[in-house]
């Protein structure tokens, strides 16, 4: 299901450079830039307090959003970069790009498990582990998938879960062309444990 196009408003910022950026912060508002789509870069300002509610719910940079500057056509934008104070982990500045419905864009994409009740190995006490909590795909921006959902149904002690047995949607590929390690199911420690004493039970007999 690709994600509701989500808003976020700006103003346009007077003047560029640290001295504007400054400024911007004083009035408590975050610095920014919007460029992109074969036009020249935009200075723009953010509410600071709602820019940072954002942030902290997470996936900023997986979303596509609609951004309404007042005087201007909205305009579809992803985030490239968001710049923080290195003491207080807080925005400074951000980074966005223009696009369109139908560009293709690179961008990392949560990994969600479900039915873990339905996986023999789990109910047998086996461990789900995780390999790549996030995938970067190449998706067309007006599909950017939610998540990506992995059915844990069926999976027993010993499974590895690659991204070939998972289902991408709306045409989305990963950047990475190998078909590399999601997740896997590993045996209980103490079936692991029992598994290396008969090993080495087998090794002493046969000296």
């Amino acid at each position: 299901m690709a994600k509701e196009i989500e808003t976020i408003e700006a103003v346009v910022r007077s003047g560029t450079g640290k001295g504007a950026a400054r400024q911007a912060r004083r009035e408590g508002r975050v610095p920014g830039i919007v460029y992109g789509d074969g036009k020249d870069p935009m200075p723009v300002s953010f509410d600071y307090n709602k820019l940072l509610t954002r942030l902290r719910k997470g996936r900023f940079m997986s979303t596509l959003f609609n951004l309404k500057v007042e005087g201007q056509e909205d305009v579809r934008v992803i985030c490239r970069g968001v710049q923080k104070d290195v003491v207080k982990d807080l925005p400074t500045h951000i980074d966005f790009m223009r696009t369109h419905r139908n560009s293709r864009i690179n961008l990392f994409v949560h990994v969600e498990f479900i039915n873990h009740e339905k996986a023999p190995g789990l109910k047998r006490g086996g461990t789900l582990t995780v390999v790549r909590p996030e995938v970067e795909l190449n998706v067309l921006a007006g599909d950017i998938p939610e998540q990506i959902v992995v059915d844990l149904t069926g999976r027993d002690i010993g499974d590895v879960i690659h991204i070939g047995d998972v289902e991408l949607v709306n045409g989305a590929k990963p950047t990475v062309e190998r078909n590399f390690v999601i997740a896997n199911i590993g045996a209980p420690s103490g079936l692991r444990s029992a598994d290396n004493e008969a090993d080495e039970g087998e090794e002493g007999g046969e000296e």
